[in-house]
């Protein structure tokens, strides 16, 4: 048997997010099918984290065990031949040691938040983007999501069907960069609560719109209550981006 590390790249919206589900399409399910396909193996492929229906990722972390002898490269390309016509793409593959794993060896997660700050409809990235038409303010945006990096509870960004033990979490890093009408925002931590990310880019987006004030995230944050959330963003524009593991131990 190998183990085999994959990064995965994929469009979010006709899947009910990375979870296999009963009731409707996953980016894991269309991978297992694949494998099936190529190795004649049930299989399950373990990711670094969990997305929302919806949520893009250009570079999900996972791995998967075959028992069949197959190489890396020949596995990249027979699961991308045949996870056709799902939007999913493997972009990289190598077998990595029988210990490693891509949730539980993961010691970094960074999101990206894409934002397009115009009046006129999205066309060809709709779905894609959360296009805002008001008006916003970048600088007052970046001033607020200082309030939220670092070791806080988070109960006032957490989805009420958060599944982790604890809602304190430490926020390594909060961005946000505007290039003429995109805002991007970037956030990256360990790991994140469930709707986290996008409960963050919300509150922001109404500092930015003049409906709160840079003080108000604070006070958001300290009430530890999800009532106190002014706004959920929408999945479109959210991707994961990067999963950080340490680097492979040395041996003699």
């Amino acid at each position: 048997m190998s183990r085999f590390a994959l990064t995965v790249e994929f469009d979010g919206r006709p899947f009910m997010g990375w979870q296999r589900q009963t009731h409707g399409p996953s980016v894991q399910a269309a991978l297992e099918a694949a494998v099936l396909a190529v190795t004649g193996e049930t299989v399950a492929v373990h990711a670094a984290g969990r997305t929302d229906a919806g949520v893009h990722g250009l570079a999900m972390r996972a791995h998967v065990d075959i028992d069949k002898e197959i190489g890396a490269f020949r596995l990249m390309e027979a699961l991308n031949a045949r996870v056709r016509p799902a939007p999913v793409a493997v972009t990289a593959c190598a077998v990595v040691a029988d210990d490693w794993h891509a949730r539980f060896s993961c010691i970094g997660r960074a999101y990206a938040y894409r934002i397009v700050n115009r009046r006129a409809p999205l066309t060809v990235e709709a779905g894609l983007a959360w296009q805002v038409p008001q008006p916003l303010d970048a600088g007052a945006m970046a001033e607020a999501a200082q309030a939220l990096v670092g070791l806080h509870d988070f109960t006032t960004f957490r989805s009420a069907h958060c599944q982790s033990a604890s809602p304190v979490k430490t926020l390594d890093r909060l961005d946000v960069v505007r290039v003429g009408d995109r805002v991007t925002i970037e956030a990256a931590a360990r790991s994140f609560l469930h709707h986290q990310v996008r409960s963050m880019v919300g509150c922001l987006a109404l500092v930015g719109m003049g409906r709160w004030a840079v003080g108000d995230v604070a006070a958001a944050l300290e009430a530890k209550d999800r009532a106190q959330l002014g706004l959920n963003a929408p999945p479109d524009g959210l991707y994961f981006m990067e999963a950080v593991y340490p680097p492979p131990s040395s041996r003699t």
